[in-house]
C-alpha cells in the first residue's frame, strides 16, 4: 500500500513515518519544509501534481495550523490551512482514486459535557482554530467519500514542542510552575497515535474515529506525572484555575475523548496515558543523550 503523509516533518508526521510502520506500507513523506517532497496544501496545482504523480492508495493528512491563540487574530491563515488545505487535499485524493485519513482535534467540542465525547456527539467549536478544524472535517467528508476522520487530543512527542518537554525545561531551570487544574482532557503520545492510525487505515470501515490514550487528566495532573517520571517529584508546582491563565482563545473545560468504534475501542484499545508518558520520558532521555553526545 502506498501512503502519502502530509506534514511529515511535524511531531506526529515524523513518528508516523518512522514508528511501527507495517512492512506492507510504502511511505511518501511530504511537507512544505525539509528534505522531503515539497507539498503546499493551499496550492491546488502543487497538490494535484504531487498526489497525481504519487497515486497513493491512502493520504494521511497531518499538516495543520495549530497556533490556537494566534488563530483568533489571524483567522484567514487558520482557515486557509485547516479548512481550504484539507478540502484541496481531499479533492485531489479522490481524483487520484485514493482514500484519505484526516487528523482532527478534541477542540471541535465545547467542553460542557459531563462524560467523555464519542464520535457521534455533536461538535460545537468555541474558537477560530476549532472552527477551522471542523470546517476541514466537513470538507473531507464532502469531497472524499472514502475517508477516515480521526480526532485526537493533547498530543506530545519527541519531534517538536509539547507540554511535557516544556514542563521539564521549566523545572530544570528552577522556575516555579503554575499549571491549570480545571481543564481536563486526554493526553496522547504521538507514537501511540501513529500505531492507531496504521490500524485504522488497515480497514475499509470509513467514518469518524476518536484515538487517544486511555484515561483522563487535568493539565496540573499531567504536569505532576511528567515531573515524577522525569525524576523531579519535588519541583515547585501550583494548581491554578484557567481564569488565572488568560488566553485569546477559549479552551473547552472538559474535552476527554472516547471511542465507540470497535476498530479502536475493542480490537485495538490504546493504553493508559500514564504508561505512554513513561515511555515518552525514556525516549526523550535517549534523544537528549544522543544530542549531547553529538
Amino acid at each position: 500500500m502506498r501512503v502519502l503523509v502530509t506534514g511529515a516533518n511535524g511531531m506526529l508526521g515524523r513518528d508516523l513515518c518512522t514508528h511501527c510502520v507495517p512492512d506492507s506500507i510504502e511511505i511518501i513523506p511530504t511537507d512544505i519544509t525539509g528534505d522531503v517532497t515539497r507539498l503546499d496544501i493551499t496550492n491546488p496545482g502543487n497538490v494535484r501534481s504531487v498526489i497525481g504523480d504519487a497515486r497513493p492508495d491512502v493520504v494521511i493528512h497531518c499538516a495543520a495550523y495549530t497556533q490556537v491563540d494566534q488563530a483568533e487574530t489571524d483567522p484567514i491563515t487558520a482557515y486557509r490551512i485547516n479548512a481550504l488545505g484539507a478540502e484541496i487535499v481531499a479533492q485531489e485524493t479522490a481524483r487520484a482514486g485514493g482514500a484519505m485519513c484526516c487528523i482532527s482535534t478534541d477542540f471541535v467540542f465545547d467542553g460542557t459535557a459531563a462524560r467523555p465525547y464519542h464520535e457521534y456527539d455533536m461538535p460545537n467549536p468555541l474558537g477560530v482554530y476549532a472552527a477551522s478544524k471542523l470546517a476541514g472535517e466537513l470538507a473531507v467528508a464532502r469531497h472524499c467519500p472514502r475517508h477516515w476522520i480521526v480526532r485526537t487530543a493533547w498530543l506530545y512527542g519527541i519531534h517538536g514542542r509539547c507540554f511535557p518537554a516544556a514542563i521539564l525545561r521549566a523545572a530544570r531551570s528552577g522556575k516555579p510552575l503554575r499549571v491549570v487544574a480545571d481543564q481536563c482532557g486526554s493526553p496522547t503520545y504521538t507514537r501511540d497515535l501513529a500505531q492507531a492510525l496504521w490500524s485504522v487505515i488497515a480497514t475499509p470501515t470509513y467514518g469518524t474515529y476518536h484515538a487517544v490514550n486511555a484515561g483522563q487528566a487535568t493539565w496540573y495532573e499531567f504536569a505532576c506525572s511528567v515531573l515524577r517520571e522525569g525524576g523531579m517529584p519535588d519541583a515547585e508546582i501550583t494548581p491554578i484555575p484557567g481564569s488565572d491563565w488568560p488566553s485569546p482563545a477559549k479552551r473547552p473545560g472538559f474535552s476527554v475523548l472516547t471511542s465507540v468504534r470497535p476498530e479502536l475501542s475493542g480490537r485495538h484499545p490504546m493504553r493508559h496515558w500514564q504508561a505512554a508518558l513513561s515511555d515518552y520520558i525514556k525516549a526523550l532521555g535517549d534523544a537528549e543523550a544522543g544530542l549531547d553526545a553529538a
